[in-house]
């Protein structure tokens, strides 16, 4: 029986890179701000350095880290684009790497005057680019988007056993932290800002725009929107958290709650996950790994 070497990668993880655009608008004195979460990982002829211990075909992760400083000095752009740039260079600049996946997330700042910023609560951008050498894959996404329906939401008719207390409701809080990824069926010609911008609005109306019976329903209506309003993109994976609010009982003060007054719980929750996507859709490629 033969023992060998199984799919391997290795990269340097979470490298925290914040850029300032000083020259955004000189005459007004204001700047831009990007803030990056950048992790790499690298695969390709890695089995003497499993086997053995050569190092001669590893490119320390160190090296990689000093790449994504270096590759930001130039500018950041859409990070589609700033990952692609980076998996590109890996690849076709080191003949053992056969393929380089970069994921990155974007934390949103928001502007309080010209060079003063808060961070904000509007969801985290995302974005995996995988290439090979020939090919390349995109998947966007963003992160815990909280969002909150006070009414239009109902639950019932639900089946029961012994072990079911969960009263049927009509009308009650749906409220989530929507994660999503959707995967691009090409990385040429996108312009990435504004696909985000679509997709994750798109989310958000389909969110506030659907009657909701159930937190499933909801979820195949934020990904068939998405679908529907961009036909560049192939598939939607959606995870959302159900981020119950349960009404509280005043009784014991001698006050009634007419739907007012909620406890949020925070765990243990529903977790709802799906895919939505169209029947032609070609393979999904690497990015999804």
């Amino acid at each position: 029986m033969a023992i060998v070497l199984g799919d391997n990668r290795y990269g340097k993880a979470e490298v925290r890179l914040v850029r300032v655009d000083r020259d955004i608008d000189p005459g007004a004195d204001q700047h831009g701000i990007t803030d990056l979460n950048v992790s790499v990982a690298l695969s390709g002829d890695m089995a003497d350095t499993h086997e053995s211990g050569a190092n001669d075909k590893v490119l320390a992760t160190d090296t990689q880290k000093n790449t994504v400083f270096a590759f930001a000095r130039d500018g950041i752009g859409a990070i589609e684009d700033f990952g692609l740039r980076l998996a590109r260079h890996f690849v076709d600049s080191q003949p053992s790497i056969h393929r380089a996946r970069v994921r990155i997330e974007q934390f949103t700042w928001t502007r309080l005057g010209g060079h003063s910023f808060a961070g904000a609560g509007g969801g985290t951008r995302t974005a995996v680019v995988t290439y090979d050498g020939e090919r390349s894959w995109a998947v966007s996404g963003l992160t815990d988007l909280t969002v909150l329906n006070s009414t239009d939401s109902e639950f019932w008719g639900f089946p029961r056993d012994q072990y079911t207390t969960l009263q049927e409701t009509k009308d009650r809080i749906l409220a989530t932290a929507v994660n999503a990824t959707w995967r691009h069926t090409t990385t040429e010609g996108v312009d990435w800002d504004t696909s985000y911008d679509a997709a994750k609005q798109s989310l958000l109306d389909a969110f506030a725009g659907t009657y909701s019976y159930s937190l499933q329903q909801t979820l195949y209506a934020m990904g068939e929107r998405v679908l529907t309003n961009d036909p560049g993109v192939a598939e939607v994976r959606l995870s959302l958290p159900n981020k119950h609010h349960f009404l509280s009982d005043l009784s014991p003060f001698g006050l009634d709650n007419p739907g007012e007054v909620y406890y949020a719980a925070d765990r243990p929750y529903g977790l709802i996950e799906g895919t939505v996507l169209r029947d032609d859709a070609p393979p999904a490629g690497p990015a999804w790994d």
